[in-house]
């Protein structure tokens, strides 16, 4: 019985992992058909076979505790062309992240988009920029985004997925004005997940 008992957990178990696989999977090409149809994608459509990603690994999905900060004041985030965007920091992430060396806690700032003029808040989405020690080794140096949502902020929990960081539209094109992630989020660890640097080739 107990062997049964084993053998029916390390199934579901194995079960669970194909099915996160599968969505991971299904959010990759959805991510790589919007280059496609994005009017203002730096990307065409056999550009995007040389976007790749990390492994994916249901480690770097995980639950992060969220201290909300509403007392927050507004301010301009600097970005890749020299303009600045309205922004508030929505609250602080307190995230466990798997290491070479074990795992390690880190903290980072997660933000609320401003309405320019109104400071307030432009809607639900939240957004989560770092850099981080992979930088100018296999992902983009400027540093990637994970898009996240308060409404999925539960009993001051959110799930934090880094195997859906993203590179700015800046890591293949200039031209774009793309957030440039704040000193307090620039990480002491490596994010081995999500995307990695532009594989395409370049014209010179």
């Amino acid at each position: 019985m107990k062997q049964l008992i084993i053998s029916l957990l390390f199934l579901s178990s194995t079960a669970v992992a194909q099915t996160y696989n599968q969505q991971l999977q299904a959010w990759q090409q959805h991510y790589k058909q919007d280059f496609i149809t994005e009017t203002r994608s730096p990307l065409k459509g056999n550009d995007t076979g040389y976007i790749r990603f990390y492994s994916i690994d249901n480690d770097w999905c995980t639950s992060a505790t969220l201290k909300l900060t509403p007392d927050a004041k507004p301010f301009q985030i600097a970005t890749h062309s020299g303009k600045t965007k309205p922004f508030r920091q929505y609250g602080l992430l307190t995230i466990v992240v798997p290491q070479p060396k074990g795992p390690k806690t880190i903290t980072l700032s997660v933000y609320e988009s401003l309405n320019p003029g109104t400071n307030a808040a432009a809607g639900d989405d939240l957004f989560l920029p770092f850099n981080d020690l992979t930088n100018y080794e296999t992902t983009y140096a400027g540093g990637r985004y994970i898009d996240l949502r308060k409404q999925d902020v539960h009993d001051g929990k959110l799930t934090v997925d880094f195997n859906k960081a993203y590179n700015p539209y800046c890591a293949f094109a200039e031209g774009y004005s793309c957030p440039i992630p704040p000193d307090e989020n620039k990480l002491k660890v490596r994010i081995e997940a999500g995307e990695k640097l532009f594989a395409k080739p370049s014209k010179d």
